[in-house]
């Protein structure tokens, strides 16, 4: 392996650290307790980095599908809508 190859490697993973440090430092400073509510928009961020892209594909459904879906929901809502009280 080049040598030079391994120093860029490891620069970046130096940066890699550098950015969870601040990330944590972040959630230490902001509160020390649980918060209550949505959580700020720089953690969702990145949380949502953490995360490997393409695990929220959309699902695709077929026009046969979707109505056998929709008819078996307003069977559910009519049966609620039926039952007393």
């Amino acid at each position: 392996m080049n040598v030079t190859q391994m120093i860029a490697e490891l620069r970046a993973e130096r940066a890699c650290l550098e950015e969870a440090i601040v990330v944590l430092e972040r959630l230490v400073r902001s509160h020390p307790g649980r918060r209550r509510g949505r959580p700020p928009k720089w953690l969702a961020a990145a949380k949502m980095a953490d995360q490997p892209s393409g695990n929220g594909a959309k699902r695709v459904f077929s026009a046969s599908t979707r109505k056998k879906m929709a008819l078996a929901q307003k069977k559910r809502w009519a049966a609620l809508k039926s039952q007393p009280g």
